[in-house]
C-alpha cells in the first residue's frame, strides 16, 4: 500500500471507529471514482458491502461495474456484493410523478441518484455501516458535478480532497480493474452512456487547471478562455450545493412575540 492510500485508508478507520460504525457501504457505478473508494474501504479490514443499482443502465457500465466487484471480492475477504436492480421502482416513480417532471431529463436523471442513495442507506443502516462517497474535489468543490441528496448525500468523503486526474493515479497504485482505468468518466445517469465531457464541455485536466488558475484572463488562449467560462458557470450554478442549507435566523424578540 503507498503512504497515500495508507493515509486515507487510517482516516476511514479512524472515523469508521469515532462514529461507533461496523463497515462501509458503496454504491458502485462501473466509474473510476467508486472503484477507488470501495478499494480503500476494503483496505481497512472493516466490513464493505459494495452495491451496484442499475436503472436501464448501458451494458458496458453494468460490466464495469460487476467486473470490479468480483475482483474486489476475491481479493479481501471483508468485502461482500449485491446487485440491486432499480429499474421497476424507478418506472413506478415515473408512472406516479406529474408529466412535467417527468418530460424533463435531467429532473429525472438525478430521481436515479436519489433513489440509488435512499437504497445504499438502506442497507447502510440496516448493517450499521456509513455510506462513502465517491465524489473528487474537481466534481464536489469545482464544478458540482453531482447531485443534490443523490451521490451527494453521504456520511463521509474519502477521496474529495483528490483531484480527478489524483484518483486516476491512485487506482493503478491500488490495482483497480484496466477496463475502468481506461473508461471515459461518466455519472451513470443517461441511458446514451454519454460522458461527463460530453455533459460540461470540458475535459478534468482542463476543469482541475480552470479551478486553480489566478492569473489575468486576457493572457489566455480562446481555448483557455472558454473552459475558464464552462467551470465559473458551472460552479457559479451549484455553489448551493457546495453550502450548508441556509438557516432565517429569527431575532429573540420577535421569538417571544410567540409568548405573549
Amino acid at each position: 500500500m503507498n503512504a497515500l492510500a495508507a493515509h486515507i485508508v487510517s482516516w476511514l478507520n479512524s472515523y469508521l471507529q469515532s462514529a461507533n460504525s461496523r463497515g462501509f457501504v458503496i454504491g458502485i457505478s462501473g466509474g473510476i471514482d467508486s472503484a477507488v473508494t470501495s478499494t480503500l474501504c476494503a483496505l481497512t479490514g472493516a466490513p464493505t458491502i459494495c452495491i451496484t443499482m442499475p436503472i436501464r443502465q448501458t451494458k458496458a457500465e453494468f460490466e464495469r461495474a460487476n467486473e470490479h466487484m468480483q475482483d474486489l471480492q476475491k481479493r479481501f475477504a471483508n468485502v461482500s456484493i449485491q446487485t440491486i436492480d432499480l429499474t421497476l421502482s424507478f418506472e413506478t416513480l415515473e408512472e406516479a410523478l406529474p408529466l412535467d417532471s417527468i418530460s424533463q431529463p435531467l429532473a429525472m436523471a438525478n430521481t436515479r441518484a436519489r433513489l440509488r442513495m435512499a437504497t445504499l442507506y438502506a442497507v447502510a443502516q440496516a448493517n450499521s455501516c456509513l455510506v462513502a462517497g465517491t465524489g473528487n474535489k474537481v466534481e464536489d468543490f469545482g464544478v458540482g458535478f453531482y447531485t443534490k441528496y443523490g451521490d451527494g448525500g453521504v456520511d463521509l468523503s474519502p477521496i474529495a480532497d483528490l483531484m480527478k486526474t489524483e484518483v486516476f493515479a491512485l487506482s493503478k497504485a491500488l490495482g483497480v480493474v484496466a477496463s475502468i482505468q481506461n473508461a471515459a468518466p461518466t455519472d451513470g445517469l443517461w441511458e446514451d452512456g454519454r460522458s461527463d465531457e460530453d455533459q460540461i464541455g470540458a475535459t478534468y485536466p482542463e476543469l482541475e487547471w480552470a479551478m486553480t488558475y489566478n492569473g489575468d484572463p486576457s493572457a489566455l488562449s480562446g481555448r483557455q478562455k472558454e473552459v475558464l467560462a464552462i467551470y465559473t458557470r458551472y460552479h457559479r450554478a451549484n455553489l448551493h450545493k457546495m453550502q450548508p442549507i441556509p438557516v432565517c435566523v429569527v431575532p429573540n424578540h420577535l421569538k417571544a412575540l410567540l409568548t405573549q
